[in-house]
């Protein structure tokens, strides 16, 4: 099979790249990137040949392709993908607009491609687990819950809205959010949130605290903030409160990991055990495979989980609940 990544903008391509490679029966055909030091650099790391332009990589004959390029520019390489006649795993947020995502989905479902968004989170050991004890009745009826999303500013592109859509907000609600929804297979209704520049030195939402009702009454909570600082010994934490009739669940999707002291660095976390990325990409090279007829986790999925972080801008700028059927 052979698959190429189409920008290492995102930090997330490294982690995706390296997972191709211990796929067997699949090629890396090449990384395309419109910044060439930056492309060639990890061309020449995976041992694959550099694309400037993306157009390039999709007439080599792939079978799947990547997409971790800035948020803005998804749109134009899903579209171009699609019309290839390739299938797409693409970087959340899936768009910065809900007619783009739209758009996106529409294009790969009239070419015949897989378009899958990339939740990692649904891969965690945890989450599974979680999601199989609620399905089997373990915890009665769903009540409430309680997630955050907290990490670093990753800086670079992602403070700058044009390429982004947003801060904090848009980067972290999609992530738990969609776990949500998936947990409890019922959509959110209204959000309210409170979004804020507080922390960083560039003036882009970095705090935000969203409080989410769902169609069937579950009341919901998400802190999905740029508030570590970075000497924080790891990138963030995706966690989880599930409050049932019959019990409770707490989740914490970054618990497999060693607390490690050095000179050099002081205290880090060293992760062990599951790798979601990796788990995400083999379940993307799979779907290619079987022929499946839809991604398990599809371009609506990604429209969902864009949507509420999109109301929740709504509603910080209006100071109201805003009902989802307004998007």
């Amino acid at each position: 099979m052979k698959i190429g990544v189409i920008s290492f903008a995102h930090m997330h391509a490294f982690s995706y790249t390296k997972a191709l490679l211990e796929i067997e029966g699949v090629e890396l055909v090449g990384i395309a990137d419109p910044v060439e030091e930056r492309g060639r650099k990890y061309a020449e790391h995976f041992g694959t040949v550099y694309y400037q332009d993306y157009r390039e990589l999709l007439t080599q004959g792939l079978d799947g392709v990547i997409v971790t390029s800035e948020n803005v520019h998804h749109k134009e390489h899903v579209l171009a993908a699609a019309k290839a006649g390739v299938h797409v795993l693409c970087e959340k947020p899936l768009s910065t607009n809900i007619q783009d995502a739209q758009t996106m989905i529409d294009a790969c479902k009239a070419n015949g491609v897989l378009l899958q968004t990339a939740f990692p989170v649904r891969y965690n050991t945890t989450v599974v687990r979680a999601k199989q004890m609620i399905d089997e009745g373990k915890l009665g009826r769903i009540l409430a819950m309680k997630g955050t999303n907290r990490g670093r500013n990753p800086g670079g592109w992602f403070v700058d809205p044009k390429l982004s859509g947003g801060g904090a907000v848009i980067d972290h609600t999609v992530h738990v959010a969609d776990i949500m929804r998936w947990i409890t297979g019922t959509e959110v209704k209204d959000v309210y949130a409170e979004v804020d520049h507080l922390i960083s030195d560039t003036p882009i939402d970095d705090s935000g605290i969203l409080t989410m009702e769902f169609d069937n009454g579950v009341f919901a909570t998400l802190d999905c903030s740029w508030s570590r600082n970075k000497e924080f010994p790891t990138w963030g934490d995706v966690t989880l409160e599930i409050i049932g009739s019959e019990g409770t669940l707490s989740i914490d999707a970054t618990s497999q990991k060693l607390h490690v002291y050095t000179d050099e660095s002081g205290y880090r976390h060293h992760a062990w055990g599951d790798g979601m990325d990796a788990s995400l990409v083999r379940d993307f090279v799979s779907s290619i495979s079987s022929g499946a007829a839809e991604a398990s986790v599809t371009g609506e999925d990604g429209l969902r989980a864009l949507a509420i972080a999109l109301a929740a801008y709504r509603s910080s700028e209006s100071h109201r609940t805003v009902a989802m059927a307004e998007l």
